[in-house]
Formats: structure tokens, C-alpha cells, sequence
């Protein structure tokens, strides 16, 4: 059973919509923001709480390994159980753990809060995303529905930067007191705004079991991995023998799904073109975003000394999403359709990314400039069309199941673009690392290195335009506007 909203016209949206949609944008907004206000805060929390490096990233690591590995069955678990349901109580729980994160005296106890909190966020995430799928008719009025939602997503990432260095400023204990409160707030307004969806009936002998521990335990090690990239130094074999045992758990997964009865992933889902290309332009373009991201966080305040609200506001301006994606992006899309707009989005990012390869150490705030507005409006083209391209067309059944997938790509796309950025950079570091140098030849040296992680962003976007392009021919050839095929 689902719930579709009142509706208020062909294209416009009711009351009762659109207080649904800001209760679900609120939880989408909360994740992005909770990502990045973290970064922010790490060195505080390290001379605060006397954190070894391993500790310091297993921090950042452990939330993605909580979110990505229950990620898919946390968006078929909500299709089975009441997608509100499984929203609202994960909310919940995010609530209670970042509480106890605020509240951490140690290094375990934040591991803890921040690991159970990536859970709560896979399961809250494609919850959410599929009360809109299947709340919204399908047409002008999801669309816009889901680039509100997704524009929402991507001025969470880019504003958690600032509202993490303001709130560190306080202590950096608010980055997980904020929100909390920002959470509780959500829960209640959710209560009152979300209709119940419904739940879908099934047999407690049908439950597939054996899929969901085998492929929660494939994605926790493919997780793992992904995240043990950036810091070659703790050994391959540890990085190397969690990816092969991944995979071989998700070759295990296909035979259990094909002989179950009710399998947790149908896995004729993945016949979809549209849906497969769009999860891969997803992991491509998400990764170079982050991984871009990341080195430039790390040349404006390692490499040139800016503090770390200096560098918050300097990349405000990437914030251009937030505004654009709900406004600029529909018009687009109405006119030129969805995957037209991916491919231009993942061409100006391309642009970005390469405009910034020349950075000196002296250059001018204006000379980013140009790379940062135009990666904001390159995520603001591009993120929200892939939203819709990846449910198109899904049976209601399964919405909850495509929006799981989507998001475990944008997760795994984030954690492996940073991971292999910061790898590369690292890589082209170590033969000239000598405590030694002198100050201006370390810090060219540190450039050069920086210089090299750029090159992932890169080669990921191009990669990515690649898989858009392969689907642009194939809606030639059918000379159908309405689907990315």
C-alpha cells in the first residue's frame, strides 16, 4: 500500500505535499550536513580527546561503513515494513546516537555513535527518498518533488563546511549536539506531516535472511576496503583480501537471490539500463566531487595556511546548488530532458576540476573562483536528474530498493573517490618526503602531490561522461524523450 499526496494542480504541489517534502528534505539536508560538519571538527576533537591518527579517521570511516554496508537492505527492509515506519524510527535512533556522540569521552564511544549512525542513515535515507518516489505521481510533479529534495542534498554538503566551523568555534561537541536537535525537531514534524505508506504483507517463513546477512556482510567488507585505500601504509593485504572477500560474498548473494522464493533483491532490477548507468555515473561523478573536494580542503589549509573558517567560506560559493537544483534545474530538465542535463552537468565539472590542475602556491582566491562555481552548478545539473533517472520507471514495489541502490552509490562513490585521491597524493608524496627540506621546497613538494590526487577528479568525471554519453546515443536511436534508455 502507498500514499500519494493531494494534489494541487498538474505541476504544482498541495499543502499537505509540500509539508511532507520539507520533512523529508529536512532529514536529507540533516545527513548531507552531518557528513561534512565533521571534517570540519577533527583536528578539535583530536587535541581535546588525545586521538591517534587511526582513531581520528576511523571516526570518519566508521560512519561509512555503517551507512554503506546496510545501505540496499535498508532500502528493502522500508519496502517491506512501511517506508514511514522505518523513517521515523531510524530518525530516532540518529537522535539517541548523536546524543552519545556529543556526550563522548573516548575514542570507542565516538567510533560507536558514529558507526550506528551511518546505519540509522541507511536506513533513513532510501526510506525517505522512496516516500517521495511512490507519494508523488510520476511526471512534472515527482520531478519536482525529487530536485527539491536532491537540491536540498547537495547545499547540505556544501553548507556543513561553514556550519561546522562556526559550531567547532562554540565546541566542537555541538557538531553532534546540532544535529540532534535538528533531528528531534524532523521526528516530530514528521509524526504530524508523513501519511502512513502502508506496509507490504509477507510471510514470516518468506523472509529472505540468508540474502540480507550475506549481502549486509558484502557490503561492510567492500566498505571497509574502499575506506583502507587512503592509508596504504597500514598494509594491502588487510585492503586487498576485504574487496576480494566483498566480492566473493556478493557472487554468493546472486546464487542465494536466485533460488530464493522471495529474494531480498529481484535481480531483473538490474536489467534496467537506466537504472545501472545512472548508479554508475552516480559512483564516477560523486566520487571526483569528494575526492576533488577533499585535496582542495587540504591545500587551502595545510599548503597555505588559511584556518579552517577561512576555507569554510571559501567554498561557500560551491553552495551555488542549493540554489540552483530547485530552480535553474527543473526548467532545464522540462525542456531538454533529464539525461541532456546530466551530460551537460558532468561536462562543466569536468571543466572545473580541470581549470584547477595549474593551482600555484600563490594564487588568488579569484583564480579558484571560476573552479568552484562552476562545480556547484555542475552538481546542481547533475545530482537530482540522476535522483530521478535511477527510479524511473521502478515498480512501486521496488522504489525503496532502487533508492537503497542510488545511495549506496553515491556513498561508495564518495568513499572511493577521497580514498583513491588521497591515495595518488599520498603515492606521489612519499619518494621526496624528507623532514629535511626546507619549508618552500616541502611545500612545493606537498603541491606537486596535491597536484597528482587532482588528476582522479579527473579522470572519474570523464569516465562518467562516458556513461552518460553511451545512454544519450541509445535515447537517439529509440527517439524516446521521456527515459534515459
Amino acid at each position: 500500500m502507498s500514499t500519494t499526496y493531494p494534489l494541487a494542480g498538474a505541476d504544482r504541489l498541495s499543502g499537505p505535499a509540500w509539508g511532507a517534502l520539507l520533512v523529508l528534505c529536512g532529514a536529507i539536508f540533516l545527513e548531507a550536513v552531518d557528513i561534512t560538519m565533521l571534517n570540519v571538527a577533527l583536528p578539535a576533537i583530536r587535541a581535546d580527546l588525545g586521538l591517534s591518527t587511526a582513531m581520528l579517521s576511523g571516526a570518519v570511516s566508521a560512519y561509512v561503513l555503517g551507512y554503506g554496508g546496510f545501505m540496499l537492505l535498508g532500502g528493502r527492509v522500508a519496502d517491506l515494513f512501511g517506508r514511514r515506519r522505518v523513517f521515523l524510527i531510524a530518525l530516532g535512533v540518529f537522535v539517541v546516537f548523536s546524543v552519545l556522540g556529543g556526550f563522548a569521552g573516548d575514542g570507542w564511544t565516538l567510533l560507536i555513535a558514529r558507526f550506528v549512525k551511518g546505519v540509522a542513515a541507511a536506513f533513513m535515507t532510501p526510506a525517505g527518498l522512496s516516500l517521495i518516489t511512490t507519494g508523488f505521481p510520476e511526471g512534472p510533479q515527482r520531478n519536482k518533488a525529487l530536485l527539491v529534495y536532491a537540491g536540498t542534498a547537495a547545499g547540505g554538503y556544501s553548507l556543513g563546511l561553514v556550519v561546522g566551523g562556526l559550531l567547532t568555534t562554540l565546541d566542537w561537541r555541538w557538531v553532534f549536539f546540532g544535529p540532534a536537535v535538528l533531528a528531534g525537531l524532523i521526528l516530530v514534524a514528521g509524526l504530524a506531516l508523513l501519511p502512513d505508506s502502508g506496509r507490504r504483507d509477507r510471510a514470516r517463513g518468506e523472509s529472505d535472511v540468508a540474502g540480507a546477512v550475506v549481502v549486509t556482510t558484502a557490503m561492510l567488507l567492500l566498505a571497509y576496503g574502499v575506506v583502507r585505500l587512503e592509508d596504504p601504509a597500514t598494509g594491502w593485504v588487510w585492503t586487498l583480501g576485504a574487496l576480494l572477500a566483498g566480492l566473493a560474498l556478493l557472487g554468493a548473494f546472486v546464487v542465494i537471490e536466485r533460488r530464493a522464493a522471495a529474494p531480498l533483491v529481484r535481480l531483473g532490477i538490474l536489467r534496467s539500463g537506466p537504472l545501472v548507468r545512472a548508479n554508475l555515473a552516480a559512483v564516477l561523478f560523486v566520487g571526483s566531487f569528494f575526492g576533488f573536494f577533499f585535496l582542495i580542503t587540504l591545500y587551502l589549509q595545510e599548503v597555505r595556511g588559511w584556518s579552517t573558517l577561512q576555507t569554510a567560506l571559501a567554498l561557500l560559493v560551491a553552495g551555488i546548488d542549493a540554489i540552483l537544483a530547485p530552480t535553474l534545474t527543473p526548467r532545464l530538465v522540462s525542456r531538454f530532458g533529464n539525461v541532456r542535463v546530466i551530460f551537460g552537468g558532468i561536462l562543466l565539472g569536468g571543466v572545473g576540476y580541470a581549470l584547477f590542475l595549474p593551482v600555484g602556491l600563490d594564487w588568488a582566491y579569484l583564480a579558484m573562483f571560476p573552479s568552484l562555481v562552476l562545480l556547484g552548478l555542475a552538481f546542481a545539473l547533475t545530482y537530482g536528474p540522476l535522483t530521478i533517472a535511477a527510479t524511473d520507471g521502478v515498480s512501486e514495489s521496488e522504489q525503496g530498493l532502487a533508492s537503497g541502490l542510488l545511495n549506496t552509490s553515491f556513498q561508495f562513490g564518495a568513499a572511493l573517490g577521497l580514498s583513491s585521491a588521497a591515495a595518488v597524493s599520498v603515492a606521489a608524496l612519499a619518494p621526496v618526503l624528507d623532514p629535511l627540506l626546507e619549508p618552500a621546497l616541502a611545500a612545493e613538494a606537498e603541491l606537486d602531490a596535491l597536484r597528482a590526487g587532482l588528476i582522479v577528479p579527473v579522470v572519474g568525471v570523464l569516465l562518467a561522461a562516458l556513461v552518460t554519453a553511451f545512454g544519450l546515443r541509445r535515447r537517439v536511436e529509440r527517439k524516446d524523450e521521456s527515459a534515459w534508455i
